[in-house]
């Protein structure tokens, strides 16, 4: 639906009450910030307050069922404890992080390691297991090599709910406004192959479930590392209990493996007299505090759940999310974002309803999309598609750059050329990095350099410590 000043009119006159993926837009048109549009609709709940109508509903119903609590216990139980205010959390380390979980889990198995590079004298050890294989990619993202298979009937292995912490996250939700919506994603039950094709099979599991159980991971390890305790094995009872070691990790019939494929953003411009010659526009985002993952840090953009939208087989192919969520993250496009409400269009990527920068990419073949890496992220065992989206085509950025905007999912937009080596050195160090977002930034910056080494100036980003 159209936001405009008759959208304002009507919510006003108390005929209208404008659905959550409808408030950036609507606080642009009121001149006002997405929180005080927030507080002025009084979305925030206070101790005591029935939370009638919200977005967490579906989780509160899922868990009741779960867990056998009658209808309404857990809308109660939250209640009940969620806060008037949001905390303020300062993300603990990228590479404390990737410490912490390398003391926990130990050498790696044969033939793998945790992602490691070294650019321009930085040295930078991530979370991601992967293997020489996954991180040599270079896999261009067609109806040929793009084959992820939907199986219907893959069985989902369930470990059970830790009721007090699936509670515990759902207050946090509701007080800091995060999204759990009640959506399939998808579950990876094998990869076997990722060299000229993706190959793989996948099954269908509910995101509520993702997000109340190994989803925790990170929060338990977190909340660990402010305490200033090691985190090793038996002191961690969530990681212990759902990815308790690298064979569980790799065990993907054993668990609920979610995904995500994020990818780094490269848009060619000409030469300019301020900025200097013809260059890579690399986009990154800050991400908001209401999102589910990475919160607070920074990470490439798209960055996304591995889930359908309509099409249910069709849409397992990586390349299918990397489009859908650039028209979602990136060109404004609302109605493909299904945590804000039921899909509603047949086709919500049929080529009558994409946005105008997305048509004018697609009509002549002028995006260039290649999975650059593959690996599993031992913060919560998600398996990660990095990939890279590259718009080879200098006309872009003049005809569609005012039409680039990130959404909710992004508290902020930076941009860096690829002839500023010193400043993209400086960022890789970033401590507020996701570990999968690093990861894909640096594989797509690998293959960067390769695809036009005139247009990037930057040091050899190297593989290994």
């Amino acid at each position: 639906m159209r936001v405009d000043r008759s959208t304002v009119i009507r919510w006003e006159a108390g005929d209208y009450a404008p659905q959550p993926y409808q408030w950036p837009k609507l606080a642009r048109v009121l001149g006002r910030s997405a929180d005080e549009l927030r507080e002025l609709i009084g979305v925030r709940p206070v101790a005591g307050t029935p939370l009638l109508g919200s977005a967490l509903e579906p989780a509160f119903s899922w868990l009741d069922r779960q867990v056998g609590w009658s209808p309404g216990t857990t809308r109660e139980r939250v209640e009940a404890r969620t806060p008037a205010g949001r905390r303020v959390r300062t993300p603990v380390g990228r590479s404390q992080l990737a410490d912490a979980l390398a003391g926990y889990y130990g050498d790696s198995p044969a033939g793998h390691s945790t992602y490691q590079v070294r650019c321009g004298g930085v040295q930078t050890q991530t979370s991601i297991l992967t293997r020489p294989g996954w991180t040599e990619l270079a896999c261009p993202l067609t109806f040929q090599t793009d084959r992820l298979t939907l199986l219907s009937d893959v069985a989902r292995p369930r470990r059970g709910i830790e009721e007090n912490a699936a509670v515990r996250r759902l207050v946090e939700a509701a007080a800091d406004d995060v999204r759990i919506a009640d959506v399939p994603i998808y579950r990876l039950s094998a990869i076997e192959s990722l060299r000229d094709a993706i190959v793989g099979k996948v099954g269908l599991a509910p995101f509520v479930e993702y997000a109340l159980s190994v989803d925790l991971l990170e929060r338990e390890l977190t909340d660990s590392l402010e305490a200033g305790k090691h985190v090793r094995p038996g002191d961690a009872p969530l990681r212990d209990k759902y990815l308790p070691d690298f064979a569980a990790v790799l065990g993907l019939d054993g668990r609920l493996c979610a995904g995500g494929v994020l990818a780094l953003t490269a848009i060619a411009r000409p030469a300019d007299p301020h900025r200097g010659g013809p260059d890579y526009l690399l986009l990154v985002q800050e991400r908001s505090g209401r999102v589910l993952n990475a919160a607070g840090r920074l990470a490439v953009i798209p960055k996304a759940f591995h889930r359908p939208l309509a099409d249910h087989r069709a849409d397992a192919r990586i390349g299918v999310t990397l489009r859908r969520e650039l028209e979602k993250e990136l060109f404004g496009r609302t109605d493909v974002d299904n945590t804000a409400g039921a899909q509603r269009a047949a086709d919500p990527m049929h080529p009558s309803r994409l946005s105008a920068p997305m048509r004018w990419l697609t009509e002549l073949g002028r995006m260039r999309l290649e999975c650059t890496g593959f690996g599993f992220n031992l913060v919560s065992g998600n398996y990660e598609f990095a990939s890279l989206v590259v718009i080879e085509d200098e006309e872009f950025w003049p005809r569609f750059g005012g039409d680039v905007e990130a959404n909710w999912e992004a508290a902020g937009l930076r941009q860096y050329s690829t002839l500023d080596g010193d400043l993209i050195t400086e960022l890789i160090s970033d401590e507020t990095w996701s570990n999968e977002g690093l990861f894909a930034f640096l594989q797509g910056l690998r293959r960067l350099a390769e695809i036009d080494g005139d247009r990037v100036r930057i040091p050899a980003v190297e593989l290994g410590g």
